[in-house]
């Protein structure tokens, strides 16, 4: 009888494999490159508020501690003023003591071409004194529903004196 009962859940797994290996041939694979844009600098037209900070992050080199939200512009080059793609809007948190780690949230909001009114959503580390760093994505609307991947980070431009950088963004998509 036990034989039986493993028989029968062995075939019920195989089918279930079987209905379910359509369901992945059909998941797309998406390639993006945009160019985020934060902007400390510029009065008014500043995409970056920082909104706490701990008594020590004046003192610290890494700004340890430090919380800002953003609304920064992701443009199709690395010009500010390239098409606007979409927005990144979010949070970053100076979150190494000891080195530049952001801790960061955002949603990638796209408002041009293919993927306007779609995102996708990346959180996790920054650690941005590397030439080259990898964030995920975990999940996205739109065209990119089920969303998951990864994002590979390069600096493109950074003013030290303003805070100011242009970072490009390879991001690499599955998804429905």
């Amino acid at each position: 009888m036990a034989s039986s009962t493993a028989i029968s859940c062995l075939a019920a797994l195989l089918l279930l494999a079987a209905a379910a290996a359509p369901a992945f041939a059909a998941e797309k694979e998406t390639r993006l490159r945009v160019y985020w844009h934060d902007v400390v600098s510029g009065g008014p037209n500043a995409t970056v508020a920082q909104v706490a900070q701990a008594p020590s992050s004046n003192a610290s080199a890494t700004g340890f501690g430090g919380i800002s939200v953003i609304d920064d512009p992701l443009t199709e080059g690395p010009s500010l003023t390239s098409r606007l793609l979409g927005r990144a809007q979010g949070m970053y948190v100076s979150a190494g003591k000891d080195s530049l780690s952001l801790l960061m949230a955002m949603n990638f909001v796209f408002v041009d071409g293919a993927y306007n009114g779609s995102s996708i959503a990346i959180i996790g580390p920054n650690q941005a004194d590397r030439a080259v760093r990898e964030m995920p994505v975990v999940g996205g609307t739109g065209v990119f529903r089920f969303a998951r991947g990864y994002c590979q980070l390069r600096t493109h431009w950074f003013d030290a004196k303003t805070g100011d950088a242009t970072v490009e963004y390879k991001i690499h998509l599955r998804h429905d």
